[in-house]
């Protein structure tokens, strides 16, 4: 797997090494001899030295292997690595040559702290007396003073990132929704998610039989490989099964209908409940609008819960290209065993020399809607459609939220009254659930072979496909 970024790659070749060595298994006797594996010296490859690249890259295998992070909340999804994270500006707010040193010194008058100082040289900005509230910035009339705010603060949506003493990024995890963005728009790879790779390795190797279920995202993130050719893929990775949770996202569009029904005819309001992200943002920062989320599982779970019913004895594996999945995966009850990213399974792929593309099957589980899942505005469109397909005569209106910021937006308004919508479809990754942070394509490549695969598909209506399958057996419900 080659990818576009350095930070990812580096990622990649850490989870690589980690799997082979786990494969065979040699890694445990071979932890201290990774680092030099990966950075064999004498000259350093990215950063000041071999030292502290080796560092890093030790920092890496233990997210790699599970385990805690310097700082890390104990069941805490993503977390800084300290070796990595030091290269970003310290003061947000800086003093560039385009100061003119001008009469009417707006940016001093505009700060109320008393941090900005006029010298013959040009405007100061005392670091220790900022407090990085931007009104100098706004006031001067040249664009004089740069904005560098971190870009891990930037892509947070909720403000959970914060600097510790050494200025070093830190997450506050009683605001953190694993979202991922920080992971994701961090310039330095300094922020990463733990990996279970090593415990579903430990898993495919045992004699307990383990199904692998994997997001409607999954297609276009490999290539032109379809739904088959990934199931293939996956069995001679040591999957007993593999199943596309679309399944699970037509039956949680079902449910959720009907759920949208009740919600209109009593006058109240619906949020979606499959973005754990979203669902997470509400719990933590609107309380209030909680008794507005659906009650109906995610595609995920539904899938999980079908198949353990079918077969109680087995472990289920959810891939996709979603960090908050593991986070859904402790707090839901009878869900997926693990969770790992698309970024994960390539690695994986590629330690064992799978190639998806060798593989020759084609099959499907779930509807064109169901796959949609992935995209924003594929929630409420498979909701309408099983109404439509069932001759449910209900207008409803929804506001898709096509990323956090949109999300925040609309439930703010929820949390005070004035929501006029019936509905909300929160999805915290823009563009959806193809665009989150565990996965291996380029958009414009994903798009492109998204929409081949999807052309492929079969017409099969959402409640047909329910109806196929007996869900019956399980509860339906997130909780």
């Amino acid at each position: 797997m080659q990818y576009d970024n350095d930070a990812k790659q580096l990622k990649y070749r850490v989870l690589k090494i980690v799997a082979e060595n786990e494969f065979n298994g040699t890694l445990e006797e071979n932890l201290e001899q990774i680092p030099y594996d990966v950075i064999p010296g004498p000259l350093p490859e990215f950063r000041c030295c071999i030292y502290r690249e080796r560092e890093i890259i030790r920092e890496r295998v233990t997210a790699a292997r599970g385990k805690t992070l310097p700082h890390q909340a104990e069941n805490g999804i993503v977390g800084v690595m300290p070796a990595a994270c030091e290269g970003c500006p310290i003061s947000r707010f800086t003093v560039t040559d385009n100061c003119q040193r001008c009469l009417a010194k707006k940016c001093q008058a505009a700060c109320p702290f008393g941090a900005i100082s006029v010298t013959g040289r040009g405007a100061y900005i005392d670091p220790n007396k900022c407090k990085e509230c931007g009104r100098c910035a706004e006031a001067c009339p040249y664009n004089a003073i740069s904005d560098t705010m971190r870009p891990c603060l930037r892509a947070c949506p909720v403000d959970a990132i914060i600097m510790d003493d050494n200025k070093q990024a830190a997450i506050d995890y009683s605001k953190c929704i694993s979202c991922g963005a920080c992971t994701k728009n961090c310039p330095f790879g300094a922020i990463t998610d733990r990996s279970y790779i090593t415990d579903v390795i430990k898993l495919i190797k045992s004699d307990t039989p383990v199904y692998a279920v994997f997001a409607p995202a999954i297609e276009g993130h490999f290539g032109s490989a379809n739904v088959g050719m990934l199931k293939a893929a996956l069995r001679k990775l040591g999957f007993t099964d593999a199943v596309e949770v679309s399944l699970g996202a037509d039956a949680t569009s079902y449910h959720e209908a009907h759920e949208l029904v009740e919600a209109v005819e009593n006058h109240t309001k619906l949020t979606t409940s499959c973005c754990p992200a979203f669902v997470d943002m509400i719990e933590k920062h609107f309380p209030k609008v909680v008794p507005y989320i659906s009650k109906t599982a995610s595609p995920m779970t539904m899938t999980v819960r079908y198949l353990k019913a079918e077969h109680p004895e087995i472990k289920v594996v959810f891939i996709g290209p979603c960090i908050a999945k593991k986070l859904e995966a402790q707090k839901v009850m009878d869900t997926a065993d693990y969770v790992i990213t698309f970024e994960e399974l390539a690695a994986l792929f590629d330690a064992r020399e799978i190639n998806p593309m060798d593989m020759a099957d084609n099959e499907q589980d779930g509807s064109l809607a169901g796959k949609n899942f992935a995209v924003s505005g594929g929630v409420s469109a498979a909701v309408a459609q099983v109404l439509e397909e069932e001759n449910i005569e209900l207008p409803f209106t929804c506001v898709k939220c096509n990323g956090a910021v949109e999300c925040k937006k609309a439930l703010m308004m929820l949390n005070v009254g004035r929501f006029k919508d019936d509905m909300i479809e929160g999805m915290a990754c823009e563009g959806g659930c193809v665009s989150g942070p565990g996965g291996v394509e380029t958009p414009l490549r994903l798009k492109k072979n998204r929409t081949k695969l999807l052309s492929d598909a079969d017409q099969r209506g959402i409640v047909e496909n329910f109806k196929n399958h007996d869900f019956s057996k399980i509860n339906m419900e997130q909780r």
